[in-house]
């Protein structure tokens, strides 16, 4: 066997591999005798068909299979030990002829797209905004609103006020609603409607016109239980039956109000527990501000790295990749959705390659231990003996989908750390409102 290489540009290879009878020859003699001696056709004893038949039957079809395992295996070989980072998989050239399995050379040319090489420039400064997103007074008093609400106490009343919960049946006969839920006045729209609730009681039946009912269509769909499209079904009155009318009486801010939130002694004043909102709430900010540096990182590096790539066959490559084959046209429009990917792809691994960032075993088992506990601990789960905890992660690790899943929220870690440390970014406090302002809204 004969393997060699043909650059066509920096960008595009050929690897051609030259296959001799013997080495294949043997091997397909033997599975064609191992044939011979299990056929059973109409005419010869098991084991004593003519080995000319079988060779006539199924000599080709062997051939070919043990010429593919060897094209594949030795090209595999060839590409890992020349150390030849391509992108996408080899491309078989098409022959201009049929293959002439008896022949004694067989001769078979690949495509390569290979990856480009480039310089990185991680040095520009103050061109990528870091935030630090804090809690306003505001927010901080909204969620502890939300904690005492959530902790506090129904209690029955006779007719509903703008912040009593209302607990209703809705029942539209021609858009087949039945549905049951609480809600509140302030997602009710028009005077007369909210004056005809604020009339209600518990037992009352009312038949309000749907038009203009609620605030808007998304609130609608949620209180019904329907899809948006149906909400335009809906003709006519909704009828409307009161079954209870509550207000919810928030708990004291006390120590027992701090005992069923953290534990038993483990916040003993507003000071403290204002304290621990921050830190819960800040640690949510500095996720989606982690987020949001790692998405800007990736535009800036995408549009500040220049580098070509093998266009022209990664769209041939897709085109024949998929379940299904693609055209022309539509191979091109994948390529263009996934160009930015691909180049971003290129990106990570080289800077993973040059700053020794690969995971470690155990790196990623600490992780998913870390990863298992904050889950237990966000349902009130207590802290679990390292002897339970171990199996869980063992039992997690082994499920291969879960272990990559795992391995690249590791993997977005360290790069986030690594840019952190080494891109000069332009800090900024501001507080979450702002956040989601500046860095989202484009208008």
């Amino acid at each position: 066997m004969k393997i060699s290489r043909s650059d066509t540009n920096p960008l595009n290879s050929v690897i051609t591999i030259k296959i001799e009878r013997n080495d294949f020859e043997e091997k397909v003699s033997n599975i064609l005798n191992d044939y011979r001696k299990k056929a059973n056709i109409p005419g010869f004893r098991k084991g004593h068909v003519p080995i000319g038949m079988i060779k006539k039957q199924y000599e080709t079809a062997v051939t070919a299979e043990e010429v593919n395992k060897l094209l594949q295996e030795n090209l595999e070989k060839y590409l890992n030990e020349q150390k030849i980072n391509i992108l996408g998989n080899p491309l078989p050239v098409a022959m201009e002829d049929d293959i002439d399995w008896k022949s004694s050379e067989l001769s078979f040319a690949f495509e390569l797209g290979l990856a480009p090489k480039f310089e990185l420039n991680l040095t520009e400064k103050n061109k990528i905004i870091q935030y630090h997103i804090i809690a306003s007074k505001s927010m901080i008093d909204d969620q502890i609103n939300q904690q005492r609400k959530q902790f506090g106490r129904l209690v029955a009343r006779k007719h509903p006020l703008d912040d009593f919960e209302i607990t209703a049946v809705f029942k539209n006969d021609a858009a087949q609603i039945d549905a049951t839920n609480t809600f509140d006045l302030s997602i009710i729209n028009g005077k007369s409607n909210i004056s005809a609730l604020k009339k209600a009681t518990v037992g009352t039946l009312l038949n309000l016109k749907f038009k203009k009912l609620f605030k808007d269509e998304a609130t609608a769909s949620r209180i019904l239980n329907i899809s948006l499209d149906k909400i335009l079904e809906i003709k006519g009155e909704i009828k409307i039956d009161i079954k209870e009318i509550n207000e919810r009486i928030m708990a004291e801010i006390n120590q027992e109000f701090f005992d069923k939130i953290y534990g038993p002694n483990q916040v003993n004043s507003e000071e403290e527990m204002r304290k621990k909102v921050v830190e819960q709430m800040e640690k949510q900010f500095e996720n989606q501000s982690d987020q949001k540096l790692l998405n800007d990182i990736t535009e800036y590096l995408v549009k500040k790295t220049i580098f070509d790539l093998p266009a022209e066959f990664l769209i041939k490559w897709m085109q024949n990749s998929g379940e299904k084959p693609l055209n022309a046209e539509d191979a091109r429009k994948e390529y263009e959705r996934s160009e930015k990917g691909i180049r971003y792809q290129l990106i990570e691994g080289k800077i993973i390659a040059d700053n020794d960032l690969q995971i470690k075993f155990e790196e990623l088992k600490d992780f998913s231990k870390e990863m298992i506990s904050v889950q237990m601990s966000q349902y009130g789960q207590a802290k679990l003996p390292d002897e339970e905890l171990e199996k869980i992660v063992a039992r997690v690790m082994s499920n291969k989908d879960e272990a990559r899943r795992l391995s690249e929220q590791l993997m977005s870690k360290k790069l986030l750390e690594f840019f952190k440390s080494t891109l000069s970014l332009k800090k900024k406090k501001l507080t979450f409102d702002k956040f989601i302002k500046e860095a989202y809204d484009k208008g």
